[in-house]
């Protein structure tokens, strides 16, 4: 089913930055409108998810070091750990 908002996002969104799980909440809820040729609703539902992740992984990239969301390009995403000298 639909959305209504943000806050009724699955768990699996949960750690997305706000402004990624509104990308997730409109690509799912147009996926959802679009697939309503007589499909089942499980089938509606997972290929809803799908194009949503999808929507969202084109914009937003998951930093492997720290597991956090960030935006493709933006230094943010990068992981925040201070870059130290060495001495010499």
């Amino acid at each position: 089913m639909p959305y209504d908002s943000i806050e009724e996002l699955p768990k699996s969104v949960r750690n997305l930055p706000k402004q990624a799980k509104a990308v997730y909440l409109k690509a799912f809820n147009s996926a959802w409108e679009e697939n309503g040729d007589g499909s089942s609703t499980e089938l509606r539902d997972s290929v809803a998810h799908e194009a949503a992740w999808s929507a969202v992984k084109q914009e937003y990239e998951k930093d492997e070091d720290t597991g956090e969301w960030g935006k493709i390009g933006d230094n943010a995403s990068k992981s925040r750990r201070p870059i130290r000298h060495r001495r010499r």
